[in-house]
């Protein structure tokens, strides 16, 4: 399927771009802030956004760079080969950016095949088009979820990886395709894995946006088992930062830790809105904001990452909690009804359903 700003081999004015640049994913979250940086700060690249536009997009992220003449979309599959072969022949691409991906964690229990099959498959397909088709450099957008979790290990880019569930073990397993093009053809790929990042236009299933958009709905904080798990927060701007950093610097073949030294457990997350938006710092009104929920079958409890090969090429993370936090609220406040669906997303996790598939007791 193609449409959009026109399907592969549209005229856009195509002659005069120093280079031709495919963002796969670019209306989801990460990577629409991506798009939208690469196309105000490089008007020489000619930027190309591929989304099938599933339930979590929306080109609402797009709207400020919509009608800017080095920016093109095209919906379409990555898991369409002859669709990504056509792509890579008639719109000649240079560089790969590979965002796109099925990512939340809890449905890839309940779904793992349908994850296996975009996360691996689709990866798999992407990366021989590109090789095939001679790209000068192929970045895989990959998560520190990859490692496994951790109490007290941090974790580098030489770390084995132990993924804990499906949707972490797609990752890893497109990472070793991705890989494998380096050490069998010198394919110059790179690999990024980072912590979770949060910010405007991410889709309330994940944890920041879904706690920020119940209590504006005067809705309970859903909690998994004891909330004790600490997750690292990197604010979209900062990761943004780090993947323009990860196009100019990053070399041929290597793995970086995009991560932020900044961690908080989700019973503090939810406190910390709590108090943000019901403007209580009483311990039992907050309690009154939560609903601890049994857990998922597994659960990490830390991922801490080790970022220095990123420091070496000059970034680091600049956007402070409290100020992310700030703004992230007050997006949500004045545009969670812009998002198709979202409503859905706020509803408990089928926790019970998902134990019964799994034959979990």
């Amino acid at each position: 399927m193609m449409s959009g700003a026109g399907g592969p081999g549209a005229a856009v004015g195509s002659s005069g771009f120093a280079k031709r640049l495919l963002v796969t994913g670019g209306a989801g979250f990460i990577a629409s802030h991506v798009v939208v940086s690469l196309v105000e700060n490089y008007p020489n690249y000619l930027i190309i956004n591929l989304d099938k536009l599933d339930y979590c997009a929306s080109l609402k992220n797009l709207e400020t760079i919509s009608e800017r003449q080095n920016y093109k979309f095209i919906q379409g599959d990555i898991c369409e080969p002859h669709f990504i072969k056509l792509l890579f022949e008639t719109e000649k691409i240079d560089i790969v950016l590979h965002f796109a991906a099925q990512t939340h964690v809890d449905l890839s229990f309940l779904r793992t095949l349908e994850f296996t099959y975009v996360n691996v498959y689709g990866t798999h397909i992407l990366v021989t088009a590109a090789y095939e088709a001679s790209v000068e450099k192929f970045i895989y957008v990959s998560t520190d979820e990859v490692y496994g979790g951790s109490i007290d290990e941090e974790f580098d880019e030489a770390s084995p990886k132990r993924p804990t569930n499906p949707y972490a073990s797609s990752k890893a397993a497109a990472e070793c395709f991705v890989q494998s093009y380096w050490e069998r053809y010198q394919f110059p790929v790179v690999i990024t894995r980072s912590s979770n990042v949060y910010g405007p236009h991410q889709y309330p299933e994940k944890v920041i946006p879904k706690f920020i958009s119940l209590l504006h709905q005067n809705r309970k904080c859903c909690i998994h088992g004891s909330g004790l798990q600490r997750r690292n927060f990197l604010y979209a701007t900062d990761v943004v930062e780090a993947f323009l950093t990860v196009l100019k610097k990053g070399k041929p073949g290597e793995i970086y830790n995009i991560g932020t030294n900044f961690e908080m457990s989700i019973v503090q997350l939810a406190k910390e809105l709590i108090h943000l938006i019901k403007k209580t710092n009483s311990e039992s009104e907050m309690e009154h904001w939560m609903d601890y929920v049994k857990d998922r079958p597994t659960n990490d409890l830390r991922y801490p990452m080790n970022s220095e090969k990123m420091h070496n090429l000059g970034w680091r993370p600049k956007v402070p909690w409290k100020e992310g936090i700030k703004k992230t609220i007050e997006w949500y406040r004045d545009n969670f009804r812009n998002w198709k669906n979202a409503e859905k997303a706020l509803e408990p996790f089928p926790v019970t359903e998902l134990f019964a598939q799994l034959d979990v007791p």
